[in-house]
């Protein structure tokens, strides 16, 4: 008897550990399903642009390097900002808790040691744009292990991570700094900008050599890279690396070919997502189709030999800065006299240097209508990255930042993926005094002041996690459902995946009752995001008192 009781027990003890395990196993199941049900959709991004020098200091003895001791103007010397910065501030939540899902670095490749000075003082290249070495991380910067941690903390945050790619010019010529060899750049004639050819066979300003991307032409490598790998001890790897590069893909030892070889190494070995790439129409476009076939075969390369480290089943992206490309000119830039399309197999976005214009003149709708239709019709496919604030545009959207609360509702709400610029969210003065240029953009970030825009933060947080955790934000279909109070439906279909919301800006304080039937079905849980509210469709209506001017309706159940 006593047998055959301990039998049950153990039959149940079994199945009772059968069913806890299946149990678990079904939670597991459903937390992976909930983790790949929203898809990360880069149309839709919500991207965090920072100078990489300016915007957190993590490691204080990598402050000063190459001896870049010289006195500078004003803000324009290196301040310390680093990628074990940023990797802090991933690591604390900071960009998870803005509702960022990539972020774009500044250049992070080793700069010219020397300093400028073009009669507004000393300047060393902070800024990124001043390559002196593709193949090396700036010291000031830190170390490829310093990239490595970054990556990885970003992934495991489901944040993409965005490199700037420089193929059109070296850095400076300094003391420190040798111009390159003849047959790898021009230095003269200056950029006119008024036809084709006076925009891309030029130096964009005096002093800052121009690659001649358009030889095929073999070149050996500068005498200043050798004797600097030599030096460094490197010297035979880097050319076994180019060797296989140019015997795989048979290109020729051109230019622009040494230098899409250094910046997809950036892929291979460290698996990041993208690259916003610099000066994109000074360039041929032919060059932009190669950079995009070598960025594709290195990101298969990086995701068949780092299965584990696989986000999805995005393509490598690419999004270019066509200086002064505006979304109303659809896939075509006019440069006057030619018409390029830099949409045509090789970039996924273009900069939208027009957003700031067009928030500034057209009313919510307007802009928001405009946007649906273009982004649905002459670039259905691709897409635009939306800014209000940059780090070269003098003229931004609200330079006074007198603005702050729009610049959020306009920039995070609207069709199109989104550029945050650091600082956006916390008021970041733009206007320093003693700066010259586009230094009066460039501050240290403002942490010391955060404290005191809790209210701005909190706003750029709501509205930055909505769009990030609803993708038709910004690539759905865009339906105003009334002027007043201004409110409109976004829907967004992917395979199974369906996301539906509605959105009001500018809603006045107090309670209302709002048609919700043609997005939500009857009965269903609804909350509003931005106040945290639970409501329920009741005869196709909810009814809500709200203390804000923005609702973020989501569907719960």
């Amino acid at each position: 008897m006593k047998k055959s009781i301990l039998l049950i027990a153990l039959s149940i003890l079994v199945f009772s550990c059968k069913t806890d395990k299946k149990a678990n196993q079904d939670i597991a199941d459903n937390q992976q399903k909930e983790v790949v049900k929203t898809p990360f959709v880069w149309e839709a991004a919500n991207v965090y642009f920072l100078l990489t020098d300016r915007f957190n200091n993590g490691d204080k003895t990598n402050d000063v390097n190459y001896n870049r001791t010289k006195e500078t103007a004003v803000l324009r010397g290196f301040e310390g900002g680093d990628l074990q910065g940023i990797t802090q501030k991933i690591e604390s939540g900071y960009f998870t808790n803005l509702g960022i899902n990539a972020i774009w670095m500044s250049p992070i490749v080793e700069q010219i040691h020397g300093a400028t000075d073009e009669g507004t003082g000393n300047t060393y290249g902070f800024h990124g744009y001043w390559t002196k070495d593709w193949t090396n991380i700036d010291a000031n910067l830190g170390t490829k292990k310093d990239l490595q941690n970054l990556v990885d903390a970003a992934h495991k945050k489901g944040i993409r991570v965005l490199l700037d790619a420089v193929i059109n010019h070296t850095g400076p010529v300094t003391d420190q700094d040798p111009v390159w060899p003849s047959d790898w750049v021009r230095t003269e004639p200056q950029c006119k900008y008024d036809n084709y050819e006076n925009t891309v066979t030029c130096t964009l300003v005096e002093n800052l050599p121009d690659i001649k991307t358009e030889s095929n032409e073999a070149v050996e490598l500068p005498p200043q890279l050798v004797e600097k790998w030599k030096a460094e001890g490197r010297y035979d790897e880097e050319i076994a690396e180019l060797d296989a590069f140019f015997k795989a893909t048979g290109h020729p030892r051109a230019p622009r070919f040494y230098i899409m070889k250094w910046l997809s190494d950036y892929i291979t070995d460290f698996g990041i997502d993208g690259y916003r790439v610099d000066t994109v129409k000074h360039t041929e476009a032919f060059v932009w189709q190669e950079f995009k076939d070598v960025c594709d075969n290195a990101f298969a390369e990086f995701k068949q030999q780092n299965p584990n480290k696989v986000l999805d089943d995005n393509a490598f992206y690419l999004v270019g800065e066509v200086y002064n490309y505006g979304i109303s000119a659809g896939k075509a830039f006019d440069f006057g006299d030619k018409k390029v399309n830099y949409f045509e197999d090789a970039f996924n976005s273009l900069i939208n240097f027009e957003f700031k214009w067009n928030a500034a003149q057209q009313t919510y709708e307007e802009q928001f209508k405009k946007y649906d239709s273009l982004l649905h019709t002459s670039l259905k496919g691709y897409g635009v990255l939306n800014y209000l604030t940059s780090h070269d545009d003098g003229q931004p959207f609200d330079k006074k930042r007198e603005k702050t609360y729009e610049t959020a509702t306009r920039l995070l709400l609207s069709p199109g993926a989104s550029q945050v610029y650091y600082g956006d969210e916390s008021a970041r003065d733009l206007t320093i005094e003693g700066t010259v240029g586009d230094a009066t953009l460039r501050s240290f970030m403002n942490w010391n002041e955060i404290a005191q825009q809790q209210d701005l933060l909190i706003h750029w947080q709501k509205l930055g996690q909505f769009r990030r955790n609803h993708p038709s934000v910004g690539a759905g279909k865009h339906t105003m459902l009334s002027n007043s109070p201004y409110l409109f439906s976004r829907r967004y279909t992917k395979g199974d995946f369906k996301d539906d919301i509605i959105i009001g800006i500018n809603v006045p304080k107090g309670k209302h009752t709002i048609d919700v039937s043609s997005v939500f079905n009857e009965a269903s849980q609804i909350k509003d995001f931005y106040s945290g509210e639970i409501l329920e469709v009741t005869n196709g209506n909810i009814t809500i008192e709200t203390e804000s001017n923005i609702l973020l309706l989501e569907n719960i159940k």
